[in-house]
């Protein structure tokens, strides 16, 4: 993998870049849709290439172990060619599903042991096991194991579970050097940042992630429960630190207007299931302003979901239709909102790397968070 940064905003930390991967290039400050268990949710491949536009999806490494299963996924071919994505894609490690299994995990030196949450079987994730399920997988950008905190975790527990993560990701290291791609193609592994709300734990953690020098740098432990200004002042004292020339991931993250935030302060990847979650409860984002479908003052509106929208669907249904069949509890409902939320979404990102590269981002963000982050 390849990144070559090609501008950064004179007045910001917002940066223009781009990843190339052997599934293809990433234009950079980019959104990835998430398609945890091998598909993003209620949309096509083609649509999210073609009408979506999206360059770079989602697996989770958790889910995919599960289910299908490493022998299915080796004989497919690996993720690509089992799911018909031919363009880059990533994967979790885990370390977020695990913690999001609380109650059904015990953490220890060696890994993870956890209960299956689909039928209740025991299993136990080392670092080097994921780094070896994340070869089968095939993922162009593989994600080291961690433990990811909560974020009203005290002091100590930080502290004590950022160890831990460090000692993984120095095993993650070095089972990632001594394996190959199964499928003949190049893998990147990328460190993740965490140190939950405490600057001292962040810098040190940033520290030791640059001096790794992997081809990219993830911040994980954000948008899990911390107030929003904490989580934009983490990021900024980790970008202070991680390297200039390598692509910033900041996980899980998150709304349009955390998006623009974090962009201002040099993020470039970003991933979230807001767009596709919220989209199925109903909840449209528009640059207007955000839509609750189920209104009835949507019962009578004829007029196009988004004027001028980011995708096929925008002008095809209107916003009297949507709410008719989210009421109708029609599938048809999740498909239109899926797919406009991640469209919209990755217009977004196309949007700001424009303004970037034209030297006017900051004052285009400003105007353009007031919009996305109103109730109409």
């Amino acid at each position: 993998m390849d990144f070559k940064l090609q501008y950064t905003d004179s007045q910001s930390k917002a940066r223009a870049g781009l990843i190339i991967t052997d599934h293809g290039q990433i234009e950079t400050p980019i959104f990835m849709p998430v398609g945890t268990q091998g598909g993003v949710k209620a949309v096509h491949m083609p649509e999210l290439e073609n009408d979506i536009k999206a360059q770079i999806i989602l697996g989770n490494t958790y889910h995919l172990y599960l289910r299908p299963g490493l022998e299915i996924l080796r004989q497919a071919g690996g993720l690509h060619k089992f799911n018909s994505w031919n363009r880059p894609i990533l994967t979790d490690s885990g370390g977020f599903q695990v913690f999001s299994l609380a109650q059904n995990r015990k953490l220890t030196e060696e890994g993870a042991l956890f209960r299956s949450h689909i039928d209740g079987s025991k299993h136990f994730f080392t670092p080097e096991l994921v780094m070896d399920i994340e070869r089968t997988i095939g993922a162009d950008i593989m994600m080291a194991f961690d433990e990811c905190t909560p974020g009203d975790a005290d002091y100590n527990y930080a502290k004590k579970s950022l160890e831990l993560t460090e000692r993984w990701l120095d095993r993650c290291i070095m089972r990632f050097k001594e394996t190959e791609c199964e499928y003949g193609y190049k893998q990147a592994l990328f460190p993740i940042v965490q140190g939950c709300v405490y600057p001292d734990l962040r810098k040190r953690a940033a520290e030791n992630v640059a001096e790794k020098e992997a081809d990219g740098n993830a911040i994980g432990g954000l948008a899990v429960g911390e107030p929003t200004e904490k989580m934009y002042e983490m990021i900024e004292v980790v970008n202070e630190i991680l390297p200039q020339d390598k692509p910033r991931y900041l996980m899980g993250v998150g709304t349009p207007a955390n998006i623009l935030e974090a962009i201002e302060r040099g993020v470039d990847m970003f991933d979230c299931i807001m767009p596709t979650r919220n989209g199925r409860n109903g909840q449209i984002f528009t640059r207007n302003g955000i839509m609750n479908m189920r209104n009835k003052k949507w019962a009578d509106d004829f007029s196009p979901i988004e004027e001028n929208g980011a995708s096929f669907v925008d002008t095809l249904y209107t916003k009297a239709y949507l709410r008719h069949l989210f009421i109708a509890d029609e599938i048809l409902a999740l498909q239109i909102a899926s797919i406009h939320n991640l469209a919209f979404y990755l217009w977004l990102v196309r949007e700001a790397r424009m303004h970037i590269l034209e030297g006017d981002f900051s004052s285009w963000k400003k105007g353009m968070i007031e919009n996305v982050s109103r109730r109409i």
